[in-house]
């Protein structure tokens, strides 16, 4: 900020370095108890002029660049869980699906095997039930023995876990198929086929890359950081405007969702998720955008550029102080703009600052 503010004010300097008046002994500027002095036929003080400064309603507006992301929730990356060769393809790209549509079927062995474990478990679990309740029987009637009794139904038991874990295999598949024995991949979403590579016949592998993407784009997320400093401004819920290049005359408008716990040590900035309603689908993830926080106004002291002068690190102002007569004052700076910059501290409504000819008076100690 002050590098900015300093280069603004040497090129001022210079501009105006050959137009300084040249002044007699009688024009010659004054100094005493800090307070400067210009004589009423200094050609100085014609180069002067003030103005009295007073609260003005300010907008902090906070801009940053952000990159549209489909939500999670409502993005699914589909490959095959097993291996093995596509046999049908139920979907086209552009096509909306509800959660459970078929896709495409694949015959696997893998699959083939897991269908075997689920009817060998049923079986075993069948048979396990038939022989406890034999027991059970031959107990009440007093020709069992209480051992096998309860040997039976442990084992009887242990099947029922093992038929229920392999049914609960069978069903994360969600295969509706019978006979044919392939496994037919449902969407896991409601949504649309935004990319589908799936040709009929072709063999794949379960530990390939996915092969179809379904996703509802009807909003999207903008992920973008915020400086450390300016987080105090933002809040869960405040209201953003959103620009594209893609429309540059589009208003399109957000909310704040989400705001990380953690700075990022090397910007010193913070993830900051924005969520915006998307129903023509023209956000497209992918795309840049440009975010605008809109703070709530505060009343402050916004001066001219012209008025703030710097020497090595300190900024001040000339407050008129009498007729002619000038005093230097600190003055602390936050945003700054071409034209000019808010202070933060060292004014106060109804002071009277030099706006121009500050620079005439850059030697005076």
């Amino acid at each position: 900020m002050k590098r900015i503010i300093l280069s603004i004010i040497i090129l001022f300097a210079a501009s105006c370095k050959d137009n300084v008046p040249q002044q007699s002994p009688e024009q010659e500027i004054t100094v005493k108890n800090n307070q400067v002095t210009i004589p009423e036929n200094s050609p100085v003080l014609k180069k002067i002029k003030t103005l009295t400064v007073s609260d003005q309603e300010y907008n902090h507006d906070i801009t940053s660049v952000g990159t549209i992301e489909a939500i999670p929730n409502n993005y699914a990356e589909i490959a095959s869980p097993f291996s093995g060769r596509v046999t049908r393809a139920f979907v086209n790209i552009g096509q909306k699906v509800n959660a459970g549509s078929p896709l495409f079927e694949v015959l696997s062995s893998g699959y083939l095997d897991v269908q075997k474990e689920y009817s060998d478990a049923l079986n075993e679990a069948g048979l396990a039930e038939k022989r406890y309740k034999r027991q059970q029987d031959l107990v009440k009637h007093g020709v069992g023995i209480q051992k096998e009794l309860e040997e039976a139904e442990t084992e009887f038991k242990n099947k029922k876990i093992s038929l229920s874990n392999a049914s609960t295999a069978l069903k994360i598949y969600n295969s509706q198929s019978k006979g044919s024995g392939g496994l037919i991949v449902r969407a896991p979403i409601a949504g649309e086929v935004i990319s589908n590579k799936i040709v009929t016949g072709q063999y794949l592998r379960e530990d390939a890359e996915p092969v179809m993407i379904v996703a509802e784009l009807s909003k999207v997320w903008i992920s973008g950081e915020v400086k450390e400093k300016d987080l105090r401004f933002i809040k869960n819920g405040d209201q953003v405007s959103v620009k594209v290049n893609t429309y540059p005359d589009r208003a399109i408008t957000g909310k704040v969702y989400h705001i990380n716990d953690w700075v990022d040590e090397a910007t010193r900035s913070i993830k900051v998720l924005i969520e915006c309603n998307n129903p023509d689908k023209t956000l497209k993830p992918g795309m840049f955008a440009t975010i605008i926080y809109s703070t709530d106004s505060e009343n402050t002291i916004i001066i001219p550029t012209s008025a703030l002068m710097q020497k090595d690190d300190n900024q001040y102002v000339w407050i008129k102080t009498g007729k002619n007569q000038f005093m230097k004052r600190n003055v602390t700076t936050a945003e700054a703009s071409e034209k000019t910059i808010k202070i933060t501290s060292g004014l106060k409504s109804g002071d009277e600052i030099m706006t121009t000819g500050g620079i005439y008076l850059l030697d005076v100690k």
